[in-house]
């Protein structure tokens, strides 16, 4: 076979009309095939002879997209020095932008023998992995551009591609559970009325289904076991598996972008689906084990994991901060998305041991031109020695804030003198995030995801049930930071539903009242259950997916928090770009400031007031006192509101503040669906339930009326 030398650059396999330009990585490989798969899995094997800078490179005239290729990479194979070579194991390309097929759980695809952990296993991987494959980079992406919403004006949706779709009646069901589905006109429309923003999609880089999981019958439902940082997952296709996925894929972002909504991706850069030194032999452990791995110091036939996965990239390689940043960029420029969310992130900040911020990924990041402009999201923790890191990513950086979570779930629930922090979080967590020059839109406030219980789930079950998952109900989280109704699960009791109901509402409310960008977990917006399953990481089943047969009363909350987002969209009082100048975390300011905080009885907050037991406060916004300015530089206004929070399981009486320039307020949030005809007006008394939010807006004075 007539194969030119190519070029070193780009990695990957390029194709540029007449032919495919192939090069890989590998620092310690003594030889590499480059090994093309025909129909009925023929091999043809074509050594690369060039080398540059530890890059094997060829130039194949007349290759075209669709080809399936891999890698046979023949080196050391010695486990004391980390070394891990075994040309019998058919290895992807990690630049590979297409992946073909799925592994099926063999001998072969071990480089050892089973029960033998040091030993050498020779058969052929072959016919039980996946395969790259040459992608046509063309597209019309026509008159694309990304929406760039603000952070302060985002709402972000967290899903998953195949969880959306699967169950909606109007999607055909051949694309159910694909990119097609996610672009389909009935999905793009419930995004667009609910008001999100953004859709941030659980992992879409190809993926591998665990081989412990194939053999209980599951599969890996989430996706975060990448193997192919470039590729988006072929499993999510409808189309099928030789490039067409790419195309796919871009077709639904052009969708998603046609309809004002960014597309943010959850990426997993901090490990890969080969796991520990039992693991599969797929890709990088055979291309170059310690080059791309971070190996125990003493011991380099194990590895280094702060993930809970198995292993962890080795960040201080200058060649693994490239693959990430290669990557990171194609999703850009190539596949348009809009940011990222990094998962387990801090373990990206381990260029040696410790967490350290000012590690050379974060550099990278800081100093890129396309990188640097895109959203970033950090999950701001690992498994390892100080891994919780939530308030101590660099200034670029918005982070998910774990702390707003527990804290809003603490007051929900009615635990003793939280309200200090409950306020801390609803007004941007200053206290996380100001001492490093950040804004609130540092904080993606959340308080449920996909790894937990769902928002109803959440208040409906105190204990896990978790033994679909075949782990003896060890899995997900060990407790559930919500409340006991003192009935679990299902119930047709009104009375427990009703409270279910409206603890669904404060939270939902909270969320979208609180400064800082809101993140909604997929179908908490219409009451989505997993009968109390809060990890269903392998559940690909009706148990995981959303049900779009809604009885009454989740068209009810649906309107709900299409209404909530509505407010928060409509009011930039609720969406500040800066901290309060009030003291946000004790006291107030009885000159009306930005912010006052008022017992219920309507008198100034002091410090002993924040240690009640009652937990029930009132928060005046002053919209007249947003220290922003418009895209013209005009001062930002806003109407003033007022929010009661009673997080007493009792009723309260509040008392309406006097001393805010208003004719009246009206009632714009009811958690709880108050039957009272009595005006709401300054020192008016009103009994609030006992769990429920109340907020009101003011009639402006006249001459305080805006255009």
């Amino acid at each position: 076979m007539d194969l030119w030398p190519g070029t070193a650059y780009p990695l990957g396999a390029t194709f540029d009309g007449r032919g495919v330009n192939f090069a890989l990585f590998s620092e310690h490989a003594t030889a590499v095939d480059l090994c093309l798969i025909g129909e009925r899995a023929k091999e043809v094997r074509v050594p690369l002879t060039e080398v540059d800078a530890h890059v094997w490179h060829g130039y194949l005239p007349n290759c075209q997209p669709g080809q399936r290729y891999g890698y046979r990479v023949s080196g050391l194979h010695d486990l004391a020095q980390g070394h891990r070579f075994n040309p019998n194991k058919l290895l992807l390309d990690p630049y590979a932008k297409a992946v073909s097929g799925q592994i099926r759980n063999h001998q072969g695809l071990f480089g050892y023998d089973f029960g033998e952990a040091t030993s050498y296993n020779e058969d052929d991987s072959a016919a039980h992995t996946m395969l790259s494959v040459v992608i046509n980079p063309f597209f019309d992406w026509g008159y694309d551009r990304p929406p760039k919403h603000a952070y302060a004006d985002s709402v972000i949706y967290e899903t998953h591609v195949r969880g959306l779709t699967m169950n909606h009646p109007e999607v055909p069901p051949e694309i159910r559970g694909t990119y097609a589905g996610v672009a389909h006109p009935a999905v793009i429309e419930h995004l667009t009325t609910l008001g999100v923003t953004a859709v941030e999609l659980l992992p879409v880089h190809q993926f591998v289904d665990d081989p412990h999981l194939q053999d209980k019958g599951l599969s890996n439902y989430w996706g975060y076991n990448t193997i192919g940082f470039l590729a988006p997952h072929n499993g999510y296709s409808a189309y099928g598996h030789r490039g067409q996925q790419v195309t796919e894929f871009k077709s639904m972002v052009k969708s998603l972008h046609e309809a004002d909504i960014e597309v943010i991706l959850d990426v997993v850069y901090n490990h890969t689906a080969e796991g520990n030194h039992l693991g599969p032999t797929l890709s990088f452990r055979g291309i170059d084990n310690t080059s791309y791995y971070r190996l125990v110091d003493s011991d380099k036939a194990h590895y280094y994991d702060t993930t809970g996965t198995g292993n962890s990239l080795l960040m201080r390689n200058p060649h693994v901060l490239q693959l990430i940043m290669d990557s990171l960029r194609y999703w850009v420029t190539d596949m348009h998305v809009d940011g990222f969310r990094f998962d387990l992130a801090a373990t990206l900040a381990r260029q040696f041991h410790e967490v350290d911020k000012l590690s050379a990924f974060f550099d990278l990041v800081q100093q890129d031109p396309v990188i640097s402009q895109v959203k970033l999201i950090a999950e701001p923790w690992d498994l390892g020695a100080g891994g919780y890191q939530v308030g101590n990513f660099p200034p670029l950086w918005t982070e998910w804030n774990g702390k707003y979570r527990d804290t809003v779930r603490d007051f929900w629930r009615g635990a003793p003198r939280t309200m200090g922090e409950f306020a801390s979080r609803l007004t941007g967590s200053s206290d996380l995030y100001e001492h490093s020059a950040r804004r609130p839109i540092a904080s993606i406030n959340f308080v449920v995801a996909h790894d937990g219980f769902t928002l109803r789930d959440l208040v409906s079950y105190q204990d896990k049930r978790n033994q679909a998952n075949g782990e003896g109900g060890l899995d997900g989280e060990s407790h559930n930071r919500s409340r006991n109704y003192g009935v679990e699960g299902p119930t047709d009791d009104p009375e427990v539903n009703a409270v279910r109901i409206r603890q669904q509402k404060n939270f939902l409310a909270t969320l979208m009242l609180s400064q800082g960008v809101p993140m909604l977990a997929h179908g908490d917006e219409m009451g989505r259950t997993q009968l109390g399953n809060n990890n269903v990481y392998c559940q690909d089943n009706e148990l995981a997916w959303m049900d779009w047969d809604l009885d009454p009363e989740q068209l009810e909350l649906l309107d709900f928090t299409t209404r909530l987002i509505a407010l928060r969209r409509d009011h930039p009082v609720f969406r500040r770009r800066r901290f309060f100048a009030g003291d946000a975390d004790h006291g107030g300011q009885s000159d009306l400031g930005d912010i006052v905080w008022y017992t219920a009885d309507a008198q100034v907050m002091a410090d002993h007031d924040w240690e009640q037991t009652e937990q029930a406060f009132t928060v005046f916004l002053n919209g007249e006192a947003i220290p922003d300015r418009d895209s013209r530089g005009r001062l930002v206004r806003d109407d003033h509101f007022l929010l009661f929070f009673n997080g007493h399981h009792e009723a309260i009486p509040f008392t309406v503040p006097e001393g805010i320039d208003a004719t009246g307020w009206r009632v714009v949030v009811d958690t709880f669906g108050l039957d009272e005809a009595a005006p709401w007006e300054a020192a008016s008394v009103h009994e609030i339930p006992g769990r429920a939010v109340i907020v009101l807006q003011a009639t402006p004075q006249p001459e305080l009326l805006r255009g």
